[in-house]
């Protein structure tokens, strides 16, 4: 039976961080990076509990098993995850709707992951479902950074309702800032 939620339990965040490795861009080969996508930081247990203590993660479960998540940041997370600081940096100097990003409280997609078992089930949009349902009271919009070679996760994204605000590049990618309007 599938099941979305927030995450709750020390073996819940432990399935975030499995499957985290299973499909991390350093796991997956080449081919499955263009086909299906990876995700690109790795997190502690520490910070998926701390970060999950200022705004829950939403999981999914097949029975026991976590087959899908989105991390959740806030402004107050950002120093958590030091790689991340440039990110929240930079989203601060963007403007969005006429305004920098700054002055809205907004949520940033941590990370999303759908397991390789139970893609292509729609599971993508009813995790974002529960997502914006659990957080679009309280923030403006989700916004989030995407590598453009994971155009599966470009599309996926834009799919949802996610719209491309801002393109860069860095020492590892091209990246494109999408933010999706809650309001």
């Amino acid at each position: 039976m599938l099941q979305i939620k927030s995450a709750e339990t020390q073996a819940e965040f432990q399935g975030i961080l499995d499957l985290q490795w299973e499909n991390h861009l350093h796991t997956v080969t080449e081919s499955e990076k263009k086909e299906q996508g990876f995700v690109t930081v790795r997190h502690s247990m520490d910070q998926i509990q701390l970060m999950n203590s200022i705004a829950p993660h939403i999981i999914a479960k097949d029975g026991e098993k976590v087959v899908g998540y989105i991390l959740a940041m806030t402004k107050a997370s950002k120093d958590l995850v030091p790689i991340l600081i440039p990110m929240f940096a930079q989203f601060d100097q963007l403007y969005y709707q006429g305004k920098r990003v700054s002055d809205f409280e907004y949520l940033v997609i941590g990370q999303i992951c759908v397991g390789k078992s139970h893609r292509g089930q729609g599971l993508f949009d009813r995790m974002y479902a529960a997502y914006r349902e659990a957080f679009s009271e309280t923030y403006s919009f989700a916004i989030t950074e995407i590598a453009k070679s994971n155009t599966r996760s470009l599309s996926a994204h834009r799919r949802v309702g996610f719209e491309v605000i801002h393109k860069f590049k860095d020492d590892l990618f091209d990246w494109a800032i999408v933010a999706w309007d809650w309001t």
